[in-house]
């Protein structure tokens, strides 16, 4: 009897350091976390790979739990994560790999994410941090980013917090929390100017996270005025503050 192959669907997890990347997404001719993905996964396969991941990282930004899906007739191939990660390494490693059932969606099966933003408040920058956190060589008033951040909890129109390029239907979107905390992501040295932004929300615009903090920290600093904040959140809907840069930023978790 001819044996046949059933399609399955599978979900893996993966980590990157956003450095040497352009991004999640597919380009021609440039290197991305899905392309090189997709490249290494057919290779050990032998079959033509498609991933779908939940969040398209721009070029730059870091992912601790960035997930995908993609589909394949039979069992996978022994060791594949291991594999994977290997051809990956050293910039990226591939955490785990699970069956889900064939209605399970990436994207809109999502409860929510968690994104970390790193911020260096050193005079000088500390050649440990550079290249995942921002540097920031003024005097920032960590109350009143405090104060800023508690204002964005809930659920709110942050159209005034989305860059141009966006096509997304609404711009409502529900922050659960927003914390500001001690000491880096990525970065580990022990100093007491490095700082992180935490939000986990239901969904992100583009660069939202990004736009928030530099807005913030431009406020925190006394660069905007304290009610620029309301400006951005009620009155315009298109984004008009400051983008922090792309390396501070982490995907950190995707909570299903």
């Amino acid at each position: 009897m001819e044996e046949v192959n059933i399609k399955k669907q599978y979900k893996g997890v993966i980590c990157y350091d956003g450095t040497v990347f352009h991004g999640w997404q597919f380009q021609p001719d440039k290197k991305t976390v899905q392309g090189e993905l997709e490249r290494t996964l057919s290779l050990i396969t032998r079959r033509e790979i498609h991933v779908q991941g939940a969040s398209r990282t721009d070029a730059g930004v870091h992912a601790f739990g960035q997930t995908f899906t993609f589909y394949y007739e039979d069992m996978l191939p022994t060791r594949l994560r291991h594999a994977t990660s290997q051809l990956l390494s050293p910039h990226a490693k591939v955490l785990k790999i699970e069956e889900v059932p064939l209605e399970f969606d990436v994207c809109r099966d999502v409860k929510w994410k968690k994104y970390c933003y790193s911020i260096d408040l050193s005079r000088e920058p500390d050649p440990f941090c550079v290249k995942y956190a921002w540097h920031v060589p003024f005097k920032v008033n960590l109350d009143l980013l405090h104060e800023s951040l508690q204002e964005l909890v809930g659920t709110h129109d942050f159209a005034g917090f989305q860059s141009t390029g966006s096509q997304m239907q609404t711009t409502i979107r529900t922050l659960f929390s927003v914390e500001l905390k001690k000491g880096g992501v990525i970065a580990s040295t022990p100093t007491a100017d490095l700082w992180h932004i935490e939000f986990i929300g239901n969904s992100f615009l583009y660069h939202m996270v990004r736009n928030i903090t530099g807005t913030l920290i431009e406020i925190a600093r006394g660069r905007y005025p304290k009610d620029f904040l309301y400006e951005c959140l009620y009155k315009n809907k298109q984004f008009k503050g400051l983008c922090a840069p792309p390396h501070g930023l982490v995907l950190f978790e995707i909570k299903y």
